[in-house]
């Protein structure tokens, strides 16, 4: 979890503080814009239902989506069916190996490969 989300706190006190210095107006340039929208898509990830904690395997590969921009193309109102669907092709589509490697605490170039395989295929699945 600290490998994946290691720089979440960091992009996360980017985000307010550049969303607060754009209240005051101006233009933004597309590096801020995009900074931005990562930041309000990674706070949607943080929300899961009262009563209903996900699995920490599951929050490290949708954190690791998050951290790495993986869902860029999403629109913000479809993080949340993007996370669930996402969380399903790992569960469904053979890929059950990367949530055990996970839950082991493991992460290497063949996971996050994975990860990023799914991610995209799940992408594609919204943005078509």
């Amino acid at each position: 979890m600290k490998k994946v989300a290691g720089t979440l706190k960091i992009d996360q006190a980017q985000y307010q503080e550049l969303e607060a210095f754009t209240k005051f107006g101006g233009e933004m340039d597309k590096v801020t814009a995009q900074a931005i929208d990562k930041g309000r898509k990674n706070t949607r990830l943080l929300i899961q239902p009262q009563y209903s904690p996900m699995p920490v395997e599951e929050q490290v590969a949708i954190l690791y989506c998050g951290t790495h921009g993986l869902f860029k193309d999403i629109d913000i109102n479809d993080i949340q069916k993007f996370e669930k669907t996402f969380i399903e092709h790992l569960r469904l589509n053979n890929q059950q190996d990367v949530l055990d490697e996970l839950r082991k605490g493991v992460i290497n170039d063949d996971i996050t490969q994975k990860i990023e395989k799914v991610a995209q295929m799940t992408v594609n699945q919204f943005v078509q």
